[in-house]
């Protein structure tokens, strides 16, 4: 039994967009799923409100409004109106889209975090925290640059991006130095606020255990719920929501862009006079639809602050697969990218193809590849040869011949179009937007198939009577198309509700059932192409657009890289600083992923000792288990043993930075637990 329709409120949330930069269709992995699941609730009767808003505070704004010479606000302002031109071309619409640095988003931050101290979960205590002394400021998470203090790989202040993926507190990071300027940062000693995630382990133990999540968001925070450590929840900058009763500090942005979530929905239900606590503080349905990197944010952090401040918690939390360019890892810098704007929506290309290979590519928690040529395959066969072929022939021999639309409805094409709806009432509470895509393209294939064999321009001689209702059943099967594709492709569906005689703007106020509501003719207009095929003049347009961003983006890494051989150096070692590490030599025998993470294998590595030895690795996107095993490895024996998401690892696997990560091995064959000098 479907979840939904259900007699509680919902709301459904986007992760916020960072305004920062442009829209690419890695941020509408997310959205249109979400603003498909909110059009298919609705048609289902069910009330939902969709918010979401743009992501104003954090050091990566700071520092990109600084070297464009204007003010985080009017960097926040110009990337905010881009984000929503781009969502409602692309019909992602949203009954609020807000921002964080409005003083809504302010109040409720600063509301939710005196109540957590209030209730005992915030406490204070003087860390040690980076400093530049050449720029003279302090250096909070993307300022500064580092090492890894769990698995020593190169990390950035609040993140072990490469290495491990832990989140790191403001002092952790080893060795740091400003990304600003390359100096080594000095420590000092400041006072910050802790929340107490400690103390919420065994609550967000059961939490996972009845949230309606996706597996990948509920198998990765199960992980890190093992290992829970007091968050530092404020940073010394300038720009954001300032801590209660402490100026010179903000709060993390990590506090108050969740917080977001609850204060667009304050500014929806006072413009539409409603009470916003029907849904943050009563029997709510809340659903979180996000991105799979940050997952722990809204499975870890953000259930264990509304507990504590006294909030409802997400009923749901919908984690998305990522999005591959080319077969490639998505990329800004290397250029595997697609902006929506400049190299979609300039092009000619209709906001609802994307939408459609988006949707149908594959199952909602898997990795999308785009490419142009899949694209145009997908598009080419599906849309227009299968859905648009059949809605064109049908409505275009109907207009050319003068036929009165009239008839039954056919018990076979009757549990067709009630298959269909079944799907979408059954998969949308499990989130296989795909599966419901693949119905409706099942339904057109049933509807071309009834057409061809049931050859109307030939029964249209012999029998007219029989011709008419076999049109009348093409034309029930072309309502139902409308309005259970609405929701995936809403202007293409808007244009054939209209060809059929309806009001385009009432389509999104139907309901499921109505698929099945007898067709009554009525007046229509003259029949439009609903799709027209991509042509391969245009995709290898594209295709070359696409090659020559990576050209120019892989000659300006090569440039970047001359530039850091020039550059001054880490300070000379001494060889004794050198014999402090014991190199060995190792054979991978055993390895597998970790559960919930994309970048860790859990490796079993012969060094000639009595057992083989564990070591966490962080390199799952470039080898596979399979690849590893048999491997000859160099392996750091004597790095301090830890703990990455829960699984304890004693050594490090040494790799070049190259093409993702290049394992070290020796020349010629050695025993495992030979020494490397």
């Amino acid at each position: 039994m479907s979840e939904f329709p259900c007699d509680k409120p919902v709301l459904v949330t986007c992760g916020l967009p960072y305004a920062n930069g442009s829209a690419h269709i890695g941020h509408l992995r997310t959205y249109i799923p979400a603003d498909m699941f909110v059009r298919t609730l609705r048609m289902m009767g069910q009330e939902t409100v969709f918010v979401c808003g743009s992501d104003a505070h954090g050091t990566p704004i700071i520092v990109n409004a600084e070297e464009q010479k204007i003010t985080p606000r009017q960097l926040v302002d110009k990337y905010h109106v881009q984000f929503d031109s781009v969502f409602k071309k692309c019909g992602v619409i949203f009954d609020r889209y807000g921002n964080t640095d409005d003083p809504t988003n302010h109040a409720r931050t600063k509301s939710i975090v005196t109540e957590l101290q209030k209730n005992g979960h915030i406490f204070s205590k003087e860390i040690k925290v980076a400093y530049c002394p050449q720029c003279q400021r302090g250096l909070p998470d993307r300022y500064v640059e580092g090492v890894c203090p769990y698995c020593s790989s190169i990390a950035r202040g609040d993140e072990c991006d490469i290495g491990c993926q832990r989140h790191l507190e403001p002092g952790e990071i080893l060795d740091p130095r400003c990304k600003v300027c390359g100096s080594k940062a000095e420590v000092r000693t400041q006072e910050h606020f802790f929340f107490k995630l400690s103390e919420f382990g065994e609550f967000l133990q059961q939490y996972l255990n009845t949230v309606h999540a996706t597996p990948n968001a509920v198998n990765y925070a199960m992980e890190w719920a093992k290992e829970l450590k007091d968050w530092c929840i404020t940073r010394n900058l300038d720009w954001g929501v300032k801590y209660p009763g402490h100026d010179d500090l903000v709060v993390y942005v990590w506090v108050d862009a969740p917080i977001g979530y609850i204060a667009f929905t304050e500014e929806y239900a006072n413009a539409a006079g409603k009470n916003w606590e029907d849904l943050w503080k009563g029997d709510s349905r809340i659903i979180h639809f996000i991105g799979g990197d940050i997952i722990y944010h809204h499975c870890i952090f953000w259930p264990a602050m509304l507990k504590g401040a006294g909030y409802t918690l997400p009923w749901g939390v919908v984690a998305s697969g990522m999005i591959k360019v080319n077969d490639k890892k998505f990329s800004k810098s290397r250029g595997y990218i697609v902006w929506v704007e400049d190299d979609y929506l300039a092009h000619g290309f209709h906001p609802d193809l994307l939408r459609y290979y988006i949707l149908s590519y594959t199952s909602h928690t898997k990795d999308i590849n785009f490419s142009w040529t899949e694209f145009q395959t997908k598009i080419n066969k599906e849309l227009v040869g299968s859905y648009g072929n059949f809605v064109n022939r049908v409505l275009t021999f109907i207009d050319s011949k003068g036929v009165d639309v009239k008839g039954t409805i056919d018990p076979k094409i009757a549990e067709a179009i009630k298959t269909a709806m079944d799907t979408v009432k059954t998969e949308i509470a499990n989130y296989e937007f795909k599966k419901i895509c693949d119905s409706i393209i099942t339904l057109s294939d049933v509807g071309n198939t009834y057409f061809q064999g049931h050859e109307p321009w030939k029964l249209i001689k012999e029998n007219p009577a029989a011709c008419e209702n076999v049109l009348y059943n093409c034309v029930q099967i072309v309502k139902a198309l409308a309005i259970l594709s609405e929701p995936t492709v809403p202007e293409k569906a808007k244009e054939i509700w209209g060809m059929l005689g309806y009001d385009p703007a009432t389509l999104a106020t139907t309901r499921i059932d109505d698929a099945l509501v007898p067709y009554e003719n009525r007046p229509r207009p003259k029949p439009a192409i609903l799709f027209t095929k991509l042509e391969d003049k245009k995709i290898a347009e594209m295709t070359k657009i696409m090659d020559e961003r990576v050209k120019a983006a892989e000659a300006k890494l090569n440039g970047s890289k001359i530039q850091e051989e020039l550059a001054p150096q880490l300070p000379p070692i001494t060889i004794d600083d050198f014999s402090k590490m014991e190199l060995k030599v190792g054979k991978v025998v055993a390895s597998e992923k970790i559960k919930g993470s994309k970048k860790l294998l859990k490796n079993q590595i012969d060094l000639g000792e009595d057992k083989p030895r564990q070591i966490v690795s962080g390199i799952a996107e470039v080898y596979t288990p399979e690849e590893l095993v048999g491997k000859t490895v160099i392996v750091i024996a004597n790095l301090k043993p830890t703990k990455i998401m829960g699984v304890e690892s004693n050594g490090m696997i040494l790799a070049a930075d190259s093409n993702g990560a290049t394992l070290l091995t020796v020349e010629k064959p050695s025993e495992p637990g030979t020494k490397v000098r």
